[in-house]
């Protein structure tokens, strides 16, 4: 299974990452990666980045060092409705967007409200990518979010550094692994990532891969593999939205 994409990866517009999009993508081609997306942090994120930064992402080149660069952003989820910190107006510019948690924008409470926050936020036509949904202190009805996901055509992200030991998220890869049997029996596509916050970082996807592989997704259900594929399924839910 060859990995060709890596959608989820942070520059120095975001305050806790330490490269540029050009130092990225030039790790990106020499590992042999033909695509990588542009997806900092939300402006409600503390130190995330400007809005003005993805309102003037328009200026940079599609391509840097060979390597295909999508236009993104990580926003952040703030509440059980689903409401995120970058308007529609400017997501739709993007290629595409992913949503996550995170506990200094979204205080982490009970399974309930985990759930629907997920769930509502999969609703918004620019939203593509469920963002590192496992993470121990966000307990969830991993069985309707996965459903949600197959009825909005969301990806749902396995994400190699949270499944790192050294990860706020870390809880072990069981919680990931119950994940991939559920998108597994849904057909729901997954992405792996690296969420790199550093240019060597990109394209580090051996453990999510390696879990991926053995719980026997089918290829063409990991979008990794295929960058029209990828496009395909975000173009599904975006439409001419």
């Amino acid at each position: 299974m060859n990995f060709v994409l890596d959608v989820h990866c942070h520059t120095v517009a975001s305050s806790h990452a330490y490269s540029t999009i050009a130092e990225n993508a030039a790790h990106a081609a020499s590992i042999g990666l033909t695509h990588i997306a542009i997806t900092d942090h939300g402006p409600d994120m503390p130190g995330g980045a400007h809005i003005y930064a993805f309102a003037n992402q328009r200026i940079i080149p599609d391509y840097i060092h060979g390597v295909r660069v999508y236009k993104s952003a990580e926003v952040n989820i703030l509440d059980e409705n689903g409401k995120v910190d970058i308007r529609s107006e400017f997501l739709k510019r993007m290629d595409f967007a992913i949503a996550s948690m995170h506990r200094s924008v979204f205080k982490p409470t009970t399974k309930e409200v985990h759930t629907r926050a997920m769930i509502n936020v999969m609703q918004l036509p620019y939203i593509n990518i469920l963002g590192h949904p496992c993470d121990i202190h966000y307990d969830f009805d991993m069985e309707a979010v996965v459903a949600a996901a197959a009825q909005t055509h969301t990806i749902i992200e396995i994400n190699n550094a949270s499944l790192s030991p050294l990860s706020v998220r870390y809880d072990g890869d069981e919680t990931h692994r119950q994940l991939l049997e559920l998108c597994k029996a849904y057909a729901v596509p997954v992405i792996a990532s690296s969420d790199a916050h550093y240019a060597t970082l990109v394209g580090d996807m051996a453990i999510a891969k390696a879990l991926i592989q053995d719980v026997g997704l089918p290829e063409d259900q990991v979008l990794n593999t295929s960058a029209e594929r990828f496009m395909a399924v975000i173009a599904q839910k975006r439409g001419n939205k």
